[in-house]
């Protein structure tokens, strides 16, 4: 998997992976325009849509609906070191479940691939990459 993202000006990027593009901003109050999401605002996209496919699936696998599915994610910023946590996954199934079928939703939900990447804390190598200067007399 590999995404690609593009400074597009003050604080906006184009994201890109495959042929599909999202872009990124900041609120007014941290320099941006606020025209899109913050990465923060992304990553909760990410791991909320990713435990909605997951409950979708459990949904369509035993033959219940799933049009209607809602996912609602927050998580509090924490500091030292700053990031997020305090997550909270709430799913809103279409449909009633037993209490068996609700314990079954959340195994399925908890095997979300975003979900599983931050359980287990990866591996993150940073390489920065300088432009490379033409000499002079070349």
């Amino acid at each position: 998997m590999e995404v690609k993202i593009h400074h597009t000006g003050k604080t906006r990027f184009r994201i890109q992976a495959r042929q599909h593009v999202i872009e990124s901003d900041q609120p007014v109050e941290n320099g941006g325009e606020d025209e899109a999401m913050t990465p923060p605002e992304i990553f909760l996209a990410s791991l909320g849509s990713c435990a909605a496919f997951y409950a979708a699936q459990f949904l369509s696998n035993r033959k219940l609906a799933n049009h209607g599915l809602e996912v609602s994610v927050t998580a509090e910023k924490l500091l030292d070191p700053v990031r997020l946590g305090n997550f909270v996954l709430k799913v809103q199934s279409p449909v009633s479940l037993t209490p068996d079928q609700t314990l079954a939703m959340e195994r399925s939900v908890h095997r979300c691939l975003i979900h599983q990447s931050l359980l287990h804390v990866p591996q993150i190598t940073i390489e920065i990459m300088a432009a490379q200067e033409t000499p002079a007399n070349a």
